[in-house]
C-alpha cells in the first residue's frame, strides 16, 4: 500500500519539524522536511504531496505577530498552489506556530484568500509564555483529523500568543453552527476550563479549529509531543497507555488516503 507523502514545511525559527516529521512517520506516511524556500524557487512541487504540516516554532523570530511573515509568504506566493491542494481533496494542519500562520494567511477558518481575516491568536491573558499540560475535549465536527478519536486528550501547550479570538461575534456563531470548533479546552473531568485549564484566555474555551471541509486543522497545543506514552508527564506513576493521545490525529491522516 501507498505510503500518503508529507511535507513538513520549515523556515528560520520552526523548532517543532522533527518531532512532526516523527509523527507521520510513526503513523504510516512518508514525511519530508522541506524548507520554505525551496517551495518558493519551485524546485518542490506542492502538489507532489497529500499531506500539508506546519509545525510549532517561532518563525521568523515572529516578528510583526507570531507566524505572520511565513503566513504572507503563503498567501501572497504560494496562493494558487495552496488552492489546488486543497481542492484536490488533500490535508493541511498547523500546529500552534502552524495554526498561527493558517489564520493569517486566510486558510482558516475557511480557504479564502480574499477575504480579510476573521479569527486570530493574541497574546495569552496571563501576558506570559505558558508551559504546561492541558486537557482537551473533541468536540463532534467534520474534521478528519480526529474521526475517530476519544472525547478527551492530554497535550502540552507552549506559547505566548494562543488566545483565539474573532473579528466579530457573528464569526464565532458561524464556527459553532458549522461545527468546526474540534477542540475545547477543560478541565480533567471535562468540565468548561478557567486559567490554568484554559492557558490562554481563548474564547469559549477554544483551542482548534478546522475549515467546513474538515481537511484543514488548527490547533494550538501540541500533539507531536504526545506520541510516545513515556511522553505523559506523569506515566510512571499512572502506568503507560498503549500509545501517546496525539498518535490518533496522525493516524487519521494517514488513513484518509487508504
Amino acid at each position: 500500500m501507498t505510503k500518503p507523502r508529507v511535507i513538513v514545511l520549515r523556515a528560520a525559527g520552526s523548532n517543532c519539524d522533527m518531532e512532526t516529521h516523527y509523527a507521520f512517520e510513526y503513523a504510516g506516511a512518508r514525511a519530508e522536511m522541506i524548507h520554505i524556500n525551496r517551495l518558493l524557487r519551485g524546485e518542490v512541487p506542492l502538489a507532489d504531496y497529500q499531506i500539508l504540516a506546519i509545525p510549532g516554532g517561532f518563525t521568523y523570530g515572529d516578528d510583526i505577530s507570531a507566524g505572520k511573515i511565513l503566513a504572507n509568504e503563503l498567501r501572497y506566493k504560494l496562493a494558487e498552489q495552496l488552492t489546488a491542494f486543497h481542492q484536490a481533496g488533500k490535508l493541511i494542519i498547523g500546529i500552534c506556530n502552524g495554526f498561527q500562520v493558517l489564520v493569517k494567511a486566510g486558510l482558516l477558518p475557511a480557504l479564502d484568500f480574499a477575504a480579510g481575516q476573521q479569527v486570530t491568536l493574541v497574546h495569552n491573558d496571563s501576558g506570559k509564555f505558558e508551559d504546561r499540560w492541558v486537557y482537551l475535549r473533541v468536540l463532534e465536527s467534520p474534521c478528519v483529523f480526529t474521526t475517530p478519536m476519544p472525547e478527551q486528550l492530554y497535550f502540552p501547550v507552549a506559547h505566548a500568543e494562543g488566545k483565539f479570538a474573532v473579528s466579530h461575534p457573528e464569526v464565532l456563531e458561524r464556527l459553532e453552527a458549522n461545527r468546526q470548533i474540534v477542540f475545547r479546552y477543560c478541565t480533567a473531568d471535562g468540565g468548561a476550563a478557567a486559567y490554568p485549564a484554559n492557558p490562554n484566555g481563548s474564547v469559549r474555551d477554544i483551542a482548534g479549529i478546522c475549515d467546513p471541509t474538515g481537511r484543514i486543522l488548527g490547533l494550538m497545543p501540541h500533539p507531536e509531543r504526545h506520541i510516545d506514552p513515556t511522553n505523559h508527564p506523569r506515566w510512571m506513576r499512572e502506568g503507560a497507555a498503549p500509545e501517546g493521545d496525539g498518535a490518533a490525529i496522525f493516524h487519521n491522516a494517514v488513513a484518509y488516503f487508504r
